[in-house]
Order: C-alpha cells, then structure tokens, then sequence
C-alpha cells in the first residue's frame, strides 16, 4: 500500500508541475509559477547529481557483501537485491529526467 502511495504522490506531483507551467497564457509568467519551476529544476538538478554517487555506493555495497559472505545464503541474496534494486532506481531516475526533459521539450 505504501508503494502505491509513493508513485501516486510522484505522480501527481509531476502533473502538478506541468499544469502549473502550461497553465500561463498570458503575457508575463506569475511569479508562483516562475518561483515552482525553478524549484523543480533545482530539485531535479540535485537529484541527478546525487544518484550517481549513491548508486555506485549501494552496488559496491552489495557486491562487497557478496564477496564476503563466507557462503550465508541469507548474504548473498540480500546482496543480490541490494544490487538489482540499485541498478534498477538509478536507471528509473535517469529515464524520469529523459521523460520530464522530452515533455519539456513539447510544452
């Protein structure tokens, strides 16, 4: 039940930021829109710059803990998951920032 709560809220944060950046027609921007978009790129921003270091942590994490298992089935699975789980969230958040750029790119 968390899970789906935390994609619902993803998601519709996103929605919520593209309807508050398309929703201006006029001629100048609001200032709470100009204000939501830079936090947003400033959040995305950070959020690429971080996932890097903090993937390669977890894999190494998890393949250190393979090594050293001393044969424990219970070690070697959880460094298995701990690697896949990594690999698997760096690669959802640098397709997160290819989508957001490509709709960008749209509006």
């Amino acid at each position: 039940m968390k899970r789906k709560f935390k994609i619902s809220l993803l998601i519709s944060i996103v929605i919520n930021y593209f309807i508050f950046k398309s929703c201006c027609f006029c001629a100048s921007t609001p200032k709470l829109i100009n204000t939501l978009e830079k936090a947003f790129e400033n959040i995305e921003s950070w959020l690429i710059k971080l996932s890097t270091p903090m993937a390669a942590v977890a894999i190494g994490t998890g393949l250190l803990m393979q090594k050293f298992s001393l044969g424990d089935e219970e070690k070697i699975r959880t460094g298995k998951k701990l690697v896949k789980t990594s690999i698997f969230a760096y690669v959802f958040i640098l397709a997160l920032d290819l989508v957001l750029s490509a709709i960008k790119s749209l509006l």
